[in-house]
């Protein structure tokens, strides 16, 4: 950790300093544009309910050296090149902003008219995907959820003998990402219910949320080296909030022999603001703690510092405000809490392995974590294990239940860490409407 760390740290646009998810300690990076200008992204940062401008500062001429460079590449309408220079460039750039920032910044002192050349109301902003994604891959890494859906399926034995050993993942569809904000239109697909002699064709009667966290590659490796374990960090940019919709029913039907395909690939929402692997330093924690009788991972997938502290303790809540709780002016009900801390396999782990026969990740690739289930009911990242494949629905305010998601049910998703002797960081929200089959 640095300066930038420092809890007592304050800045000079006052609504960073009130305990919010963008504090000075926080600093993600995400792509904007002002709402209602034709104009491409630009790259901002965001501090309590502004954004910084970090092209407008560097006309400004506010940095030099390796930030400078970083700066430069922030001049692009989305993250990958900044992604491509690797973590010290974007470290000194952090820097560099934290003290231009921060309360007692000789530059603002000097100028008290600096935010207006440099900041963006974020209500005047329409955020953007952050990187143009070239591959998305979703793992499968909570324990806890591999239990409860195999549970449902084989309640004898819910985990399948490879799960403990190779983190599962399947290659998911970059196209279908969107920012959060975007309506998601019910798909329709095929799948045969338990009573049917043969499938149909309409809408999912069971679309369903996954909370997941999801990690955008920075350099990326060439094709034939993997990255080892040791190395595997300095491929993180940084995390956004993932909400991977889910047609239960169409999966049901096709995940067999060849796993998701049309259940999972018509939309995927993420948190626009990009929190970087050296803002959640306060916040790491150690591995999974396997109990007695799991096999320790191979050797590729090990470290010593991965065992010490490879997690990161994201706190992750699930939220939801139905087309009738809007109208009667309800606020949304909190349906889950968990902690990305509780995977059972780390973010480095998942670098090692996808890398480990040779496949090279690119500036810009997204992984995501899979559900983040926890081991009590209120922890579970989905509607699936909430409800029990809908045998046990969820009382709502207003009299409401739900199974699985209904037309005009809004998902709100929100991240943050919290530790004694740290600042509070968050990642703002990932948000979604379900709109109607088309």
């Amino acid at each position: 950790m640095d300066p930038t760390h420092d809890p007592s740290l304050t800045s000079w646009i006052e609504s960073a300093n009130g305990g919010g998810d963008f504090s000075i300690q926080n600093l993600p990076f995400g792509v904007f544009r002002r709402r209602d200008e034709d104009e491409p992204g630009r790259i901002g940062i965001a501090i309590g309910e502004m954004i910084v401008d970090v092209t407008a500062c560097r006309d400004e001429g506010r940095f030099s050296g390796l930030a400078e460079r970083a700066a430069g590449a922030c001049a692009a309408p989305v993250l990958n090149p900044l992604m491509r220079l690797g973590a010290e460039p974007r470290r000194e750039l952090r820097r560099q902003v934290s003290a231009l920032l921060a309360a007692d910044s000789p530059a603002y002192r000097s100028n008290r008219r600096l935010g207006n050349r440099i900041l963006v109301a974020q209500r005047n902003a329409e955020m953007l995907l952050p990187a143009e994604i070239g591959d998305y891959t979703d793992f499968y890494a909570s324990v806890h959820h591999a239990t409860n859906v195999g549970g449902m399926f084989r309640p004898d034995n819910p985990l399948l003998p490879n799960y403990k050993w190779v983190p599962i993942g399947y290659h998911g569809r970059a196209s279908s990402i969107v920012p959060s904000g975007t309506p998601v239109r019910r798909p329709r697909g095929q799948s045969r219910p338990p009573d049917a002699d043969s499938p149909s064709f309409g809408p999912t009667r069971s679309l369903d949320y996954e909370m997941e966290l999801g990690l955008f590659v920075g350099p990326g490796n060439p094709l034939g080296r993997p990255v080892p374990i040791e190395l595997a960090e300095e491929q993180i940019f940084g995390f956004c909030l993932v909400n991977d919709w889910s047609a239960r029913d169409l999966q049901a039907w096709e995940y067999q022999p060849l796993g998701p395909f049309l259940a999972k690939n018509f939309a995927t929402s993420i948190s626009p603001w990009v929190v970087t692997l050296e803002a959640l330093e306060p916040f790491r924690a150690p591995a999974f703690a396997r109990p007695p009788g799991d096999p320790a991972p191979l050797d590729y997938l090990t470290s010593p510092a991965n065992a010490e502290s490879g997690a990161v303790a994201v706190s992750v809540e699930v939220h939801l405000m139905t087309a009738r709780m809007r109208e009667q002016g309800l606020e949304p009900v909190r349906l889950s809490r968990g902690s990305a801390a509780e995977l059972y396999w780390t973010p480095a782990q998942l670098v090692a392995h996808h890398t480990s026969n040779g496949c090279d990740l690119r500036a810009g690739d997204l992984l995501a974590s899979g559900t983040i289930s926890g081991p009590a009911r209120e922890s579970r990242g989905c509607l699936l294990e909430l409800t029990w494949r809908g045998a046990e629905p969820l009382a709502l305010p207003g009299g409401e239940t739900r199974k699985f998601l209904e037309d005009g049910d809004e998902v709100i998703m929100r991240g943050y860490c919290e530790r004694e002797g740290a600042a509070r960081i968050g990642f703002g929200e990932c948000r979604g409407v379900v709109l109607e089959a088309g």
